[in-house]
């Protein structure tokens, strides 16, 4: 992807994600949200989804990234947001790094409480049952990144009943 720094291992299932990541992802709690990066396009401003988000809690930076039907990656403080996207030379847009959305803006400055995984269990069949979102909440509200079957998608508010969550205790 170009992106410096960005070496994901992706996982499958929320087992591996929980042992994986899960303590780490507990002690987040506690800490504010102080930024982010998402990837957008330099010429029209359209968000990437392909790409990791990258939430910074004071200091101390989670890199999520989905991709295919049911993996995901969970990336430590090793994605440089400082550096330029490289490689797309064969791509008709430019991609950048960018610190504003108005779904994530909502967040900065507001102390986490909580740290979940959700893992999509929908009643019936579904191609996208038994992935996994990673969910943080504030007391303004809670704000999930999930697999959009192929990319990363945004959501805040309540998650739908479809989730099963995994409280992650610090």
């Amino acid at each position: 992807m170009g992106i410096s720094g960005f070496q994901p291992s992706f996982l499958v299932g929320i087992e591996a994600v929980r042992q994986a990541h899960g303590p780490r992802l507990a002690r987040l709690t506690g800490r504010r949200l102080t930024g982010f990066a998402l990837v957008r396009f330099a010429e029209d401003g359209d968000w990437y989804a392909d790409c990791p988000v990258v939430l910074d809690f004071d200091g101390v930076r989670v890199e999520v990234c989905h991709t295919r039907f049911d993996e995901l990656s969970v990336g430590w403080d090793s994605i440089d947001t400082t550096a330029a996207i490289t490689g797309w030379e064969w791509f008709e847009l430019t991609p950048q790094w960018s610190h504003r959305d108005e779904r994530l803006e909502a967040f900065v400055g507001r102390q986490l409480d909580e740290v979940a995984l959700l893992e999509y269990r929908p009643a019936g069949r579904d191609l996208a049952a038994g992935t996994v979102a990673v969910e943080f909440a504030f007391d303004t509200g809670r704000l999930r990144i999930v697999n959009g079957l192929d990319e990363n998608h945004i959501e805040v508010g309540t998650a739908r009943p479809e989730y099963v969550r995994h409280r992650l205790a610090p």
